[in-house]
Parts: structure tokens; C-alpha cells; sequence
């Protein structure tokens, strides 16, 4: 279970997306400013991307694309490599015929898997695009800075998009860092809120269903004064509902705390798993006590020397211990000096 493992710290991947030869250095560029944020670049180049013998090349990259936290295309003067699903054995294209390159599909996979995508455009390739939307069908016009209709179909795809499609026009490497620096911490910040937000809708959520416990209280508290008119059994009626109540808010409060409710997860039933905290009397009797009740989904020998070395989870064991009214545990053996 994930609350047994070693702690890691999760680093952003940053997938970056362009083609080449043309663009090396704003790869090479862009991959020194993502380290140096401390996140983890994925090139293709760079040999970042898990490729299966099973499927081509190209599929590996989309799967990657859609699997990042971070996606970046930069779109320069070349269109790039066809798609492997349409590449026929003529490789050469003219400058009007419509393909799918791999740089595009990349796009696609990782805008379509809801990844924050931020696009990259050469100024001079973006001012050929607005020549290009005054001349749609017009074939004799000449331009200077791209090799295929397709980049201007491209940008033409990414600006109709209604959202998550950033675009910024750049002519230096340095534009680059500072506009990404500037989103990335807009993103940050939004996570943040939404951090906040979902803090509030959780209180707002435990508020939500103890009123629907106090609600099926007073609907018992009804159902016995009219099969009682007598009120005899009133008093025996209150208090077993306000222990029915209290007993919830103890569930409530145990399944908010991450060993508890992981255990639960192994099909463990809650009494059964407030008995086996409640009646522990060291961690290592803890441990033994759990892999009998998942029927040695957990093994004891397998997780002790880990507890051992691991404070947040003996502290969520105390805080466990503490919401069912008994004394932290200790450990019997103790780790060699």
C-alpha cells in the first residue's frame, strides 16, 4: 500500500515538442531553464521517452506527451516528420500537400489529455501566418520562412482552440524563459487556489452530512413518538441516538487520517479496524494484528523496518489511537545504533 513506501519527491515533467534540426538550440535552451527550475525535461532527443518495441516510434512519444504535467511546442520555420499511421514509403512532400506531422500529433494527444500546453512562435513564422490568412487558395504566393502549408494550418489549430492554448510570439531565447517563468507562476498560483477551494468544500462537505446524521436522528426521534405516544421509551431513544451520533463523528474523524482509511481499502471493515488499533499494545502487535486481518495482504516483517524509519506514519497511528481514547504505542525493539 502507498503509505508504506519510502517517501519521494515528485519533480514536474516538462515535455517539450518541436521539430529538430531547425530548432536544436531553443531545445537545448529551453531544457538548461527547465532543470534549473528543478523539474524534469523530457526530450526525445535526450533519450527521456520510453520507447516500446511494440508500436513505432512516434506512438511513444504521444503516449509520453499525454503522460506529462507540463507540455511546451515550440512551432518554427519546418513542419516536421508525417505520422507513422499515414507514412507511406514516398517520404517527400511538397510544400500544399496535407499531412499530420509528429509535432502536431504530440499537440493533439497532450491538449486532448487536459495537460497545460503553452505555445512557442517564431515571430517571423507568425507574421507569414497572417499573410497566409489574407491569401487562403491563393498557391502562387511565395513564403520565406516556412516549408509547408501545414505550419500555418497548425497555428490556425492551436488559435481556434477556446481554451488552454497559450500562445506567445518570440525572436530571443531569454523571451522565452521570462513569459514561461510568468505562466508557470500563474499555474502555481491557481493550484494554490484550488488547494484552498478544496479545503473549504471538504468543512463545507463534513457539515453537509452531520446534518444528514442529525436529520435521520430526528426522523427516528418522530417515527418513535407516534409508534410511542405513550413516551415511555423517549429517554431510551435519545441516548441511543446521540451514541449513534458520536460514534459517526468518530468514523468520520478516523477515515480522514491516511493509515486508516488505506487499511480500509483491503476490504477491512471499520469495527474491525478500530478493534485492531484499540486493542495493540505495541506497533510491532499493530502490524502483526493487521496482516491477520488482510489475510497477509500485508505482511508485518515486510513494513517493520520502515515504520521504524518513517515519523508521519507513527503519527498517524497516535492520531488514530488518540480519536478511539487510548495512549500512543511504542515500539518493543528498537533499530540498532
Amino acid at each position: 500500500m502507498w503509505f508504506f513506501k519510502e517517501k519521494w519527491v515528485a519533480k514536474p515533467s516538462v515535455f517539450i515538442s518541436s521539430t529538430y534540426y531547425d530548432l536544436k538550440h531553443i531545445r537545448s535552451s529551453l531544457e538548461q531553464f527547465v532543470v534549473s527550475l528543478g523539474y524534469d525535461p523530457i526530450l526525445s532527443e535526450k533519450g527521456n521517452i520510453a520507447y516500446s518495441s511494440l508500436v513505432p516510434l512516434d506512438e511513444s512519444c504521444y503516449k509520453q506527451a499525454q503522460g506529462c504535467d507540463i507540455f511546451v511546442v515550440v512551432i518554427g520555420g519546418r513542419y516536421g516528420s508525417e505520422v507513422s499511421e499515414t507514412r507511406g514509403q514516398e517520404s517527400q512532400q511538397s510544400f500544399f500537400d496535407t499531412y499530420d506531422s509528429v509535432t502536431k500529433r504530440e499537440f493533439e494527444n497532450a491538449y486532448d489529455g487536459d495537460i497545460p500546453v503553452y505555445v512557442l512562435i517564431e515571430k517571423s513564422v507568425f507574421s507569414e501566418y497572417e499573410t497566409f490568412k489574407r491569401n487562403i487558395g491563393n498557391e502562387s504566393v511565395k513564403y520565406a520562412h516556412v516549408d509547408s502549408i501545414n505550419i500555418f494550418k497548425f497555428i490556425n489549430l492551436v488559435l481556434t482552440k477556446n481554451r488552454n492554448n497559450p500562445v506567445f510570439q518570440f525572436e530571443k531565447e531569454s523571451e522565452i524563459e521570462s513569459w514561461l517563468k510568468e505562466q508557470w507562476a500563474g499555474l502555481f498560483k491557481d493550484m494554490l487556489t484550488d488547494r484552498g477551494d478544496l479545503k473549504r468544500h471538504s468543512a463545507l462537505s463534513e457539515k453537509v452530512t452531520e446534518l444528514g446524521n442529525i436529520n435521520t436522528t430526528l426522523k427516528h426521534y418522530l417515527e418513535a413518538l407516534i409508534d410511542n405516544s405513550s413516551g415511555e421509551n423517549a429517554k431510551d431513544i435519545i441516548v441511543n441516538e446521540e451514541k449513534r451520533l458520536e460514534e459517526q463523528r468518530i468514523n468520520d474523524k478516523l477515515e480522514g487520517v491516511s493509515i486508516f482509511s488505506g487499511l480500509l481499502s483491503y476490504s477491512v471493515s471499520v469495527e474491525d479496524a478500530k478493534d485492531v488499533f484499540s486493542k495493540a499494545e505495541s506497533i510491532e502487535d499493530l502490524l502483526d494484528k493487521i496482516e491477520v486481518l488482510t489475510e497477509s495482504n500485508l505482511s508485518a516483517i515486510s513494513v517493520l523496518e520502515h515504520w521504524k524509519r518513517s515519523p508521519e506514519i507513527i503519527t498517524d497511528v497516535t492520531q488514530v489511537r488518540s480519536i478511539l481514547g487510548f495512549e500512543p504505542l511504542d515500539f518493543v525493539e528498537q533499530l540498532p545504533d
